[in-house]
């Protein structure tokens, strides 16, 4: 008994904690995201993603949410893309030019001027994160930053930062996801599309 009560309150300690880094966020930072990607929609401009690890996962996730979910017709959605999902990709870059250029290298090839870039990083201090927020800086290529824990090199070095400032990254990347459902359902509501 005292073992499952032990449990339980394990799990309701990260619910709260969760809880906590809800109720004290101030969510202009996610409005001004949402209005940028609905002007790349809007504008047929793309929208890149990237992360490492389980932000990767996260990025892959969302551009699924992005490409497809916001849509209400066939073609519809917004021109998404994770720098993160094609292990072909990223292993040829990572072998050739090192694992701190695998998101840079694609975004030069990739991208282009009035695109958007939206990291995840739960340290902000990842080599290939730092080195593809800095590429898109060359480019004319807006960039914001989802981050946890001190927000790392990244909080400055994004166009905008979305910090959370919790030691945790299970519950840093809960909130990029968070962030990620909370625009997809507004732009859903909001499909320049449409219009």
């Amino acid at each position: 008994m005292d073992s499952n009560q032990n449990q339980e309150d394990f799990f309701a300690g990260y619910a709260s904690r969760l809880q906590a880094v809800l109720a004290s966020t101030e969510w202009s930072g996610v409005t001004l995201l949402a209005q940028e990607m609905r002007n790349c929609w809007k504008n047929g401009r793309h929208v890149f993603f990237c992360g490492n690890g389980g932000s990767a996962g996260n990025a892959s996730h969302l551009v699924n949410d992005f490409l497809y979910g916001v849509a209400k017709r066939t073609g519809g959605g917004i021109k998404a893309l994770a720098l993160s999902a094609n292990p072909a990709v990223i292993t040829c870059l990572a072998n050739d030019v090192g694992y701190d250029s695998i998101f840079s290298e694609q975004l030069a090839v990739q991208g282009g001027e009035g695109d958007l870039l939206i990291v995840l990083s739960g340290s902000g201090n990842s080599p290939n994160i730092v080195k593809v927020l800095e590429h898109s800086k060359t480019m004319g290529i807006k960039s914001c930053a989802i981050l946890g824990y001190s927000g790392g090199k990244c909080k400055s070095l994004a166009d905008q930062a979305i910090h959370f400032p919790i030691d945790d990254m299970q519950i840093a990347e809960d909130m990029q996801l968070i962030v990620g459902h909370m625009i997809m359902q507004w732009l859903y509501e909001n499909n320049p599309t449409a219009e």
